[in-house]
């Protein structure tokens, strides 16, 4: 996280406008100038992540800002103010408002005097946000919505390795992840040998207090996440996926949900296209390449995709044709905050991170001067 700051906060004294070259007698450049204040809402799966990266892209262009964590996760939040405050950032620079998303959340979204909003979250929650924009002052978006991100296993690839990959992609903070590879894609030459080496290791899991050494599988966030975890996984056996391993609760105490994975999962499942955000893994058969990228990418979603072979034509292929706003190859769920992020179709719009982050919280503003001609022309 420090690494993400300091990666951002590097750009603070190189962001510069171009002189172009204009028709006519003019000197012509362009300016950058911060937006304004900026409205930003946090998510709940990662909170101090969250935090520190939106922070760092909007002071970095010399806005001020104003944050509102998620309700389910207001203290680290809240922390980081006060030691923003320690550290002689000057009042009203960083404003940390925790509260409810129908009251805080759509204040900020409405309030005539916020220039621009960022949020990470649901696309429904995304659609009341863009809604508060066009009835207020059209305050511009950057907009990190859901996700149903696929994974596809190709027969060359390293089994052992596209295993790992695909169990830490999904289950990874108890599948609390925007871009977790909930689709699961594997080509048919592997696709019984990848289902026993996955639900093995789905078995092997240590469920329990993370703050315990040994476990790797905590609960989940609050009480309703846990349920509609549970309704799609009673959903998945009623459409008839193949339950292979969990799909229970775990103990009698707390939210944890046991790893579960469905296979032989088909196209128009619920679980296979609406976002579970649990620990839910979806394993579905194919044949060719060309058929994986159209079933890839059938889903309203779009913000990431992972692809494992040895082939680097394939390789190129596919991740030129999944409509997803980060491909990962031979790998998954790395994010780097030099690089851009942001997702396709109803995965939102606008881009995280990197310079291109950047240039969702400034203004550009065109200057031109008439220019005297030289006596000797």
């Amino acid at each position: 996280m420090l690494f993400n700051s300091g990666c951002m906060l590097g750009w603070a004294d190189k962001i510069s406008g171009q002189t172009i070259r204009v028709d006519g007698p003019s000197h012509a450049f362009t300016l950058l100038e911060p937006i304004g204040v900026v409205g930003q809402i946090l998510p709940w799966n990662f909170p101090t992540y969250m935090f520190i990266t939106k922070l760092a892209c909007a002071l970095t262009c010399g806005n001020t800002v104003v944050v509102k964590p998620a309700e389910q996760t207001p203290l680290s939040a809240l922390f980081c103010a006060h030691l923003i405050s320690e550290a002689g950032i000057p009042a009203g620079v960083v404003n940390v408002i925790p509260g409810y998303g129908p009251t805080a959340g759509a204040a900020i979204g409405r309030h005539m005097d916020i220039d621009k909003l960022v949020f990470t979250g649901s696309t429904e929650v995304g659609r009341l946000l863009m809604v508060a924009s066009a009835k207020s002052n059209l305050k511009s978006l950057t907009l990190e919505l859901g996700g149903k991100s696929p994974l596809i296993i190709f027969d060359d690839a390293n089994l052992d390795e596209a295993v790992a990959v695909a169990d830490s992609g999904l289950f990874f903070n108890m599948g609390q992840v925007c871009t977790a590879s909930s689709r699961i894609y594997v080509q048919e030459g592997i696709y019984n040998e990848f289902l026993e080496k996955a639900v093995e290791r789905a078995r092997q899991k240590v469920i329990g207090d993370p703050f315990t050494p040994g476990v790797d599988h905590g609960p989940q966030v609050d009480q309703a996440q846990f349920e509609k975890i549970m309704h799609y996984i009673a959903l998945g056996k009623e459409e008839g996926a193949k339950l292979m391993v969990g799909g229970k609760r775990h103990g009698s105490k707390g939210m944890f949900v046991e790893p579960t994975i469905f296979a032989d999962v088909k196209d128009d499942m619920s679980i296979l296209q609406d976002e579970i955000f649990g620990p839910v893994m979806c394993v579905s058969k194919f044949k060719t390449v060309e058929e994986v990228i159209e079933r890839a990418n059938g889903t309203r979603y779009g913000l990431a995709a992972g692809v494992m072979t040895k082939d680097i034509d394939v390789a190129n292929q596919v991740t030129r044709a999944l409509k997803a706003g980060t491909l990962w190859i031979n790998m998954y769920n790395i994010i780097d905050p030099s690089l851009p992020f942001g997702g396709y179709k109803m995965s939102g719009f606008g881009r995280e991170n990197g310079i291109e982050g950047l240039k969702g919280y400034m203004q550009t503003k065109s200057v031109m001067t008439k220019l005297v001609s030289p006596s000797w022309l």
